[in-house]
């Protein structure tokens, strides 16, 4: 086949990318094209996104690809997930969607409690229950007797509003959707029942699409000719297509796990089908839809967020560190002397991230962290046994041992976790693409295109195009001991 090109517009929650895949019919090679900063913006102690930023962003983005020689095919956005925003009439946008980490969800899980028992959204949703999930949102909003809910007509998700921007169609892409808490995985739809539980309204939500879903050609203004195809427009879900996987049966359970690794960590299995037990409840994991009909089995990890977080306090005070600065004061500093819980709530929003380790250690009854290197590698020896625990669940849920960790996204250029997580775990970790999410979405649009035939052929097109770095467990038994200090510090 002649070389198509496709536009992944990948929204992070630091940052954004439009990366051009171009596919010769065995390999894809990849071209950045615009990046940009993301992040929240705080209005009056309010953290909100600012919609119209980023869409001048996509806008500037579009003409950079529009600028190649190379024609564009289609185009595709993927952001994370839980956050939305509200339409009222005539498709007016309702004020700029709040961020995940906002404080108006504080103590909301106890609230939802008293009027639907953990149990009962448990069973209708599938999903782990996190603070900042869709539906505690939409609570607080009534709680807070917020007008925006009773104005709103249409609910679009992130990534919902962008390919609403870039073609007028509005849409509810499916990967996206399962992240709301409200989406029943068994039955296949919007689980309305619960929402009039909470008495949150059901009129606003419109026909969920899959993924690979036609939205018809980009605006004429917009300066490409292209159109606009729903790739997993949850992030995690176009990365976990992008994991390099071989072999793997349809309806069989794989024997790999993923670990997409970047400001989240989101560690699990790819399921047939989903999985909504007593158990899965007890471990708190949560089904979220994936690419072919397949599900997420997966928890949430408080991921490289550390990191970012202690660096953007140490350049604030003038520091001005890189990444490279970071990872040499870590390699020097002392293994296993410390840990922290990284999904503990001291993590979740802290002014100073670095002062709330040592704080966490303080209070634990550990040494504490003396230097920046220490608290680095504090926080990434954490992390690396948080893993070893939530594979210990991904086997559990498996029903057999999981032979190989695939970490895909921006976190493999870690190479210092990424050997960590191969020892404390006891596992080869397979570790790339670094654009996985990128990739995931691009490989979609191909496949939509019907220039790839499957998942699993996406899957061999990766597997050609980029190369791998293999972690070989070693040390093992120093990370036992470690985990045991961990575990009696972990909630």
């Amino acid at each position: 086949m002649n070389t198509k090109a496709y536009l992944a517009v990948d929204m992070g929650a630091s940052s954004g990318r439009h990366v051009v895949g171009r596919f010769d019919g065995t390999k894809i090679s990849l071209e950045e094209v615009y990046r940009f900063e993301n992040g929240p913006v705080d209005t009056l102690g309010t953290l909100h996104w600012d919609l119209l930023n980023q869409w001048t962003h996509v806008q500037n983005g579009i003409l950079a690809a529009a600028a190649l020689e190379t024609p564009i095919a289609s185009v595709g956005v993927d952001t994370w997930g839980v956050d939305f925003g509200l339409l009222g009439r005539g498709d007016v946008l309702l004020g700029n969607p709040y961020h995940y980490r906002d404080a108006r969800t504080n103590g909301i899980l106890e609230k939802a409690y008293k009027i639907v028992s953990r149990e009962e959204i448990f069973f209708q949703s599938g999903l782990q229950f996190l603070q900042f999930n869709t539906i505690f949102q939409f609570l607080a909003m009534k709680l807070g007797e917020s007008p925006l809910l009773d104005a709103a007509q249409s609910m679009l998700m992130m990534p919902d509003l962008f390919h609403w921007l870039l073609t007028g169609q509005k849409s509810n892409e499916f990967t996206n959707a399962t992240t709301t808490q409200f989406y029943n995985p068994i039955e296949g739809g919007w689980a309305l029942s619960l929402l009039d539980r909470f008495g949150l309204p059901t009129d606003l939500l419109g026909p969920i699409s899959p993924p690979g879903t036609n939205l018809g050609p980009l605006r004429n203004e917009l300066g490409l000719k292209a159109d606009v195809v729903l790739p997993g427009s949850h992030d995690t879900a176009s990365a976990i297509m992008a994991v390099p996987a071989a072999g793997g049966q349809a309806g069989k359970q794989p024997n790999w796990c993923y670990l997409s690794l970047g400001t989240w960590a989101l560690m699990g299995i790819e399921s047939p089908r989903p999985v909504v037990s007593d158990e899965v409840l007890r471990l708190n994991f949560t089904n979220e839809g994936g690419v072919g009909g397949t599900t997420r089995l997966l928890k949430n990890i408080c991921g490289l967020w550390l990191i970012q977080e202690c660096r953007r306090k140490w350049n604030q005070a003038g520091r001005n560190w890189d990444w490279e600065d970071l990872n040499r004061m870590s390699a020097a500093a002392s293994a296993r002397r410390s840990f922290i819980d990284p999904d503990a709530e001291d993590f979740l929003a802290p002014e100073d991230m670095p002062e709330a380790i040592r704080a966490f250690c303080r209070r634990t009854g550990q040494p504490v962290p003396d230097d920046e290197g220490a608290i680095l590698r504090c926080a990434l020896d954490s992390l690396a046994l948080k893993f070893r625990h939530v594979l210990s669940m991904c086997e559990s849920l498996a029903g057999g041992p999981i032979e190989t960790i695939h970490i895909v996204g921006g976190g493999t250029q870690n190479r210092q976790l990424c050997q960590a997580t191969a020892e404390a775990c006891g596992r080869p970790v397979v570790a790339g693409p670094v654009e996985a999410t990128a990739t995931g979405n691009l490989m979609m649009q191909a496949v939509a295109a019907g220039d790839v035939a499957s998942i699993a052929e996406a899957r061999e097109v990766v597997r050609n195009s980029f190369e791998v770095e293999v972690y070989e467990p070693k040390n093992t038994a120093a990370w036992d001991d470690a985990y045991a200090s961990f575990r009696a510090i972990s909630k």
